[in-house]
């Protein structure tokens, strides 16, 4: 169970899992996951990618087993970037592709609009618009819910758009309690900084390959929405599946995997 260590205050957990050929030195991923989740949420994309490439999982700070974080932390979508940073430092990783989930999506989006050196190609699944109307204004009562019944009931009350009109109600089941582990101190300073980050001038910035997948019906955004601020990225390509669904990492883990690594090795090679 390797942990790093970014600043004092965070204790970082992160997986590694790669099943190349051993002659091979091979380039590496490094996955972001979203809102109340861990680096367990790619529990189904890590055995087709670690194949081909070194897949990095870590747990955003404030989640899964990294550490809590208080109520008054300070969160940025630049704190988030250094830490992330830091971790593919401490493995001696340069440059890698990065790929990210929801609001991992968004954070995932404004690193390599900030970091573009660093970032080899973008794969973004699921992710909101650059900026979400309404979603600072929702954050108050987001905190009331989360303070007054806990994360888990929050995450209960999205469930049907967040996983569709398909996803087994045992799997169901299953996202709804594993969110509902995340530590309400963390949720009530996330909301606002991070949930409701504007990344607007982020996109332009971006300069390597990126591929925005998304579905029919997301709640997140229509199919012409997403499309709009995709092509405000230089050098994008939009993919829409099936399903209405907003997490599409998750209801459509094989496809969407399959897809991103047929873009890297069409844009990258």
């Amino acid at each position: 169970m390797p942990n790093f260590n970014p600043t004092p205050d965070l204790t970082m957990h992160y997986e590694v899992d790669e099943f190349c050929d051993p002659w091979r030195t091979p380039e590496t991923i490094l996955m972001l996951h979203g809102n109340a989740e861990s680096g367990l949420a790619w529990y189904a994309w890590a055995p087709k990618l670690a194949r081909q490439f070194r897949v990095v999982r870590p747990d955003m700070r404030g989640f899964g087993q990294s550490s809590p974080m208080p109520r008054d932390f300070p969160w940025s979508l630049d704190r988030l970037i250094d830490d992330f940073c830091a971790l593919m430092d401490h493995l001696d990783v340069d440059r890698f592709h990065l790929v990210g989930a929801k609001l991992g999506g968004t954070i995932a989006r404004a690193f390599a609009g900030r970091r573009p050196g660093r970032v080899l190609t973008l794969t973004v699944v699921g992710t909101p618009p650059p900026l979400r109307e309404g979603a600072l204004e929702r954050v108050p009562e987001s905190i009331r819910t989360f303070e007054t019944y806990g994360v888990e009931h929050w995450a209960r009350q999205n469930m049907a758009s967040r996983l569709g009109d398909y996803f087994p109600q045992d799997g169901v089941e299953w996202w709804a309690k594993y969110m509902g582990r995340t530590a309400v101190s963390t949720q009530v300073g996330f909301m606002g900084p991070i949930g409701a980050a504007d990344i607007r001038a982020d996109l332009p910035n971006i300069q390597c390959p990126t591929l925005v997948i998304t579905t029919e019906g997301s709640a997140l955004g229509s199919v012409d929405v997403t499309r709009g601020w995709q092509q405000q990225i230089p050098d994008s390509a939009l993919l829409v599946l099936p399903g209405n669904s907003y997490h599409v990492a998750a209801t459509h883990a094989d496809q969407a995997a399959a897809a991103t690594l047929d873009f890297i090795r069409r844009r990258h090679g």
